[in-house]
Order: C-alpha cells, then structure tokens, then sequence
C-alpha cells in the first residue's frame, strides 16, 4: 500500500500521556475515545463522543492524521487520516 506524504512525515507516533480529551476537562464533557493528533499532539475525544473535540480540532487546524489514545492499549493500535469530511482508517500499528 503506497502512503502520502502526511504519514511519510511522522518519524515518531504521539500518544496523549493523561488519558483525557483536553476540552472536554476544560468544559466540563465526557468523552467515549481519545484520538491524538500527529502534527501537535493534542489529545481529543472521538466522533462517538458527544462534543466530538477532534473533529473540531481538524476543521479549526486542517491537521489530518490521529492516532488512537486510549489508555491501556500499547502502540496506539490505528491511525486515521482526514480528506475533507472523509475518515479513511490507513493502518495498524
């Protein structure tokens, strides 16, 4: 499977080191899963979240890959890349 340029760019994979989605902290929200973005390292709560943080954060920044965060599962295990609106799954970790 050929890759882009956006993961071709990511030497090391960031993962959230306090199991929480930073906004949802801030304001008081819950979150279902986190998701940890590959160009700055925020750590967001996911679309099946209610506030949908990453989403969010994606369409303020255009940042386009995330890597699961949840606590507990070593190596992150998936990261996305957005297109758009578009998620597209790109790998296993």
């Amino acid at each position: 499977m050929a890759t882009c340029s956006h993961i071709e760019a990511i030497k090391d994979v960031k993962i959230g080191e306090e199991g929480v989605c930073e906004e949802c902290i801030r304001n008081g929200g819950e979150w279902v899963h986190l998701r940890t973005c590959q160009t700055c390292g925020v750590t967001l709560c996911c679309d099946d979240s209610p506030r949908k943080h990453m989403t969010k954060h994606f369409h303020r920044s255009e940042h386009p890959v995330i890597a699961s965060a949840e606590p507990g599962k070593d190596g992150c295990g998936v990261m996305w890349i957005r297109r758009s609106s578009n998620i597209n799954v790109i790998c296993s970790l």
